[in-house]
Order: C-alpha cells, then sequence, then structure tokens
C-alpha cells in the first residue's frame, strides 16, 4: 500500500472513530474493505474522504460515516442473514459481508446490479448474493431475514420488507420526501409488532419502485 494510501485509511478510521463509531467488529470490517474498488475510477484517490460520490445510473454511494452508522445500529451477528435494498456499487454489502453469514442485495439497475456482482466476486466476498429486481417487494422466497437495511429514501416504511423481517430482527431505512427533509428510522420487530426509532437526519436518493426498464 502507497504511503500516501495508508496514510487516508488511518485518517479514515480516525474520522470513524471520532464521530462516534465504536463497535470493534463494525470498525474492522470498514478497515477490511477497500473502498477504492467500489468508487469510479476518477474518484479512486479520494476514496476514503468522509462524503458521498456518484457512481452510475445516478446514484451513489453513501459516505462512509453513513455506512458505518447503518452498520452498527443494525446489529449484525455471525449468524444472521441480512436483506439490503439498494445494492449500488456493493460497497455496503461488502461490509456486511464481513459481519454475516449470508447477504442477499436487490438492485434494481442492470448496469449496477450485474457490476457490483463481478466486484464482489472478483474481491472474494463469496457469501454476498447479488439480485436485479425490485427491492421494494425484498426477497419473500428466502425470508425470513434477521436484518433489513435499505439505502435509499422511502416516503412511507415497505409492508412487504417489514413482513419479512424475523422475530427479533431489525429494519434499517432512510424514510422521507423525495427532495425533502429525511430521518434514519430503526425499526424492531417484537412479540407485540414493530418498535420505531428515530436516528439522525439524513439525505439519500429516492427509493423507487420496479426494475428499472433501462441501465
Amino acid at each position: 500500500m502507497p504511503a500516501d494510501e495508508s496514510v487516508q485509511r488511518m485518517e479514515f478510521m480516525l474520522t470513524l472513530r471520532q464521530r462516534g463509531i465504536s463497535d470493534k467488529a463494525v470498525l474492522r470490517a470498514m478497515d477490511e474493505v477497500p473502498r477504492e474498488h467500489f468508487v469510479e475510477a476518477r474518484f479512486a484517490d479520494n476514496a476514503y474522504i468522509d462524503q458521498a460520490m456518484p457512481i452510475a445510473c445516478g446514484q451513489t454511494i453513501s459516505q462512509p460515516y453513513l455506512v458505518a452508522y447503518m452498520t452498527e445500529q443494525l446489529a449484525v451477528r455471525a449468524n444472521h442473514r441480512v436483506l439490503e435494498v439498494g445494492t449500488g456499487s456493493g460497497y455496503q454489502a461488502a461490509v456486511l459481508s464481513r459481519l454475516a453469514r449470508e447477504v442477499v442485495t436487490m438492485e434494481r439497475y442492470r448496469t449496477l446490479a450485474n457490476a457490483a456482482r463481478t466486484r464482489l466476486k472478483t474481491l472474494g466476498y463469496a457469501n454476498v448474493e447479488v439480485l436485479l429486481g425490485d427491492g421494494l417487494g425484498g426477497e419473500p422466497l428466502r425470508a425470513p431475514f434477521d436484518r433489513i437495511i435499505v439505502t435509499a429514501a422511502a416516503e412511507t416504511i415497505p409492508p412487504a420488507l417489514t413482513a419479512q423481517l424475523a422475530e427479533g430482527g431489525i429494519m434499517v431505512l432512510p424514510l422521507g420526501p423525495h427532495g425533502g427533509a429525511q430521518e434514519l428510522l430503526k425499526l424492531t420487530r417484537t412479540g407485540q409488532g414493530l418498535t420505531r426509532e428515530s436516528l439522525i437526519p439524513v439525505r439519500f436518493v429516492p427509493l423507487l419502485p420496479g426494475q428499472a426498464r433501462e441501465l
């Protein structure tokens, strides 16, 4: 690893700790996943800056702090099966793969799904499966999931996804109007139903229904 990249990685990890990420397993996962492979080539030199970056199909790769924060809130354990809605470049799925037994990630854009599938396979993330399809519907044939993470903003809580959450399961998703104020929400399934916790204000690309016709 070049010296300047090594310094960037150290600063990257220090920033996460300074911003309150304390789960050692999450920090280790963030350190292990090479973010430079998940951003566009023109941004590779700045891959460890704490900001979102554009990727294909008008989507983004979330800033590292948000990836770490959402992962920490999920409290993923080694025996968990995780569903991700919104694969993007595959970065969040790669981080989750270091913590979970299995990650199923869904993407509505064929270009992104194909690229992420190839990228994750090449980098050796064998416990991640990338599916092309409508993330709002989840993957009922493989439900229930111990954890569900949504990486695009829903205007209402998707009932198909909450229905696929296991007893004691946790779902983290951005909620709010497209282009307006959004909040990160944490839902936990208990014997009495779903408990709801508001976390932090966020801004994500919209969660759209269906599989994209193009791209």
